[in-house]
C-alpha cells in the first residue's frame, strides 16, 4: 500500500530536467570543438602546402611592395611548373644576409597563444623576420650583367628594361649603383630588389659563403597577392613580358 507521501512515477509536465540539458549543452560544446579543430587542422595543411602569409618588414621592394604590406605567397604552383624571371619571391636567408638572428622577447603566453593560432590560419605572419623577399632575376645558368651604356642589366647578352618596376632614386639612374658580372650556378638563383638602391640583395652579398647566389631548396614560394590595408588589395605583377626576349643560356652560348 503507497502512502500519500509517495513520488510520484510519473513526470509533471513543465518540470525541469537538468540531466538532459546538462547532457545537450555537453554535446553541443562538444560539437564546436570538432568544428574548431577540424577548421584549424585544414588551415594548417592550407599554409604548410598550399598558401603562406608574410608582412613585408622592409622598403627594398617598394614601390611594388611597400612596408607592412601582407601579402600571400603560393607554395604549390611554382613546385609543378618552376619559377620565371621577374617571379616576386620569399625565401629563407640562405646566410648572412640578414647578419646575427636576434630572438624576438615574448610578449607574454596570451598574445604568443592567439599569434599562433592566427598563424595556423594565415592572419599572422610571425616569422617574416626570417625571410627575405626579392626578384627573381637570374636562372640557373643565365649570364646576367650591369650595367651596359644605358645603365641597364643585361641577361644572356639582352638588355631588360625594368622600368616598369623598377624605384630609381632619378630618373636615368642605372638599374644598380654596383656593377656585376655573374653566371647562376645550377639549381640557384639571382635575387634583386625593386628598390633597387635600398636592396641588400644578391649583389651585396657576394662576400658571404653562397656568393650571393639563392639555393633553389630555400625557396618558399611566390608572392601572388596583397590582401592587406585593403586599399592595397590586389595582384603582385611578375613582369614576365620584361623577360620574354632574353634567350635561353643554351641558345645565348651559340
Amino acid at each position: 500500500m503507497t502512502s500519500d507521501s509517495a513520488t510520484p512515477d510519473v513526470s509533471i509536465p513543465g518540470a525541469p530536467r537538468p540531466r538532459t540539458r546538462r547532457r545537450g549543452a555537453a554535446i553541443f560544446l562538444r560539437d564546436v570543438l570538432v568544428i574548431v579543430l577540424v577548421a584549424l587542422a585544414v588551415s594548417f595543411l592550407v599554409k604548410t602546402f598550399l598558401v603562406r602569409s608574410f608582412y613585408i618588414p622592409s622598403a627594398s621592394m617598394e614601390q611594388t611592395l611597400m612596408v607592412k604590406d601582407q601579402i600571400l605567397v603560393d607554395e604549390l604552383t611554382p613546385r609543378f611548373g618552376g619559377y620565371e624571371r621577374g617571379d616576386v619571391v620569399v625565401f629563407r636567408d640562405p646566410g648572412g644576409w640578414l647578419g646575427p638572428s636576434t630572438e624576438t622577447p615574448s610578449r607574454g603566453p596570451v598574445v604568443d597563444a592567439v599569434e599562433w593560432v592566427l598563424s595556423l590560419v594565415g592572419l599572422a605572419a610571425p616569422d617574416s623576420d626570417d625571410h627575405l623577399i626579392k626578384r627573381i632575376v637570374g636562372l640557373p645558368g643565365d649570364h646576367v650583367v650591369c650595367c651596359n651604356d644605358l645603365g641597364q642589366l643585361t641577361i644572356n647578352g639582352t638588355p631588360v628594361d625594368e622600368t616598369p618596376y623598377l624605384e630609381l632614386p632619378e630618373p636615368g639612374a642605372p638599374a644598380s649603383a654596383v656593377g656585376f658580372d655573374v653566371v647562376v650556378p645550377e639549381d640557384s638563383l639571382w635575387m634583386m630588389g625593386d628598390n633597387r638602391y635600398r636592396s641588400k640583395d644578391s649583389r651585396y652579398n657576394q662576400d658571404q659563403p653562397g656568393k650571393g647566389f639563392v639555393p633553389m631548396e630555400n625557396l618558399v614560394g611566390r608572392a601572388f597577392v596583397i590582401t592587406w590595408p585593403f586599399d592595397r588589395f590586389g595582384s603582385i605583377d611578375s613582369h614576365h613580358e620584361l623577360f620574354s626576349t632574353v634567350p635561353d643560356t643554351e641558345e645565348a652560348s651559340r
